[in-house]
């Protein structure tokens, strides 16, 4: 079964747009809970153009989340892909 993605009116403060947020999640590269929030969901992932977004999210029930934040990627979260990195042999720095 497809998760049911809620937007709330607050995700699209930064200009992203539904379509880019689906494909983040499609194209996620990371996906966790927030350091020091239990219910809030950092996902990281690439917009229709392949830049990285970041969104923001809770779990509302087993079917469904709501998105309140996607804005593109700032740097304080790219640690978090070195792992990705790693794996297919990206190395930027």
């Amino acid at each position: 079964m497809d998760i049911v993605i809620d937007f709330n009116p607050a995700a699209f403060k930064h200009g992203v747009s539904e379509a880019d947020i689906r494909n983040a999640f499609i194209n996620a590269l990371y996906d966790d809970v927030l350091d020091g929030a239990n219910d809030k969901h950092l996902l990281l992932g690439c917009d229709c153009n392949g830049n990285i977004l970041e969104i923001l999210y809770n779990i509302i029930d087993e079917y469904s989340i709501n998105v309140f934040h996607a804005m593109s990627c700032r740097s304080i979260f790219f640690h978090l892909l070195d792992d990705w990195r790693r794996m297919y042999g990206k190395n930027d720095r």
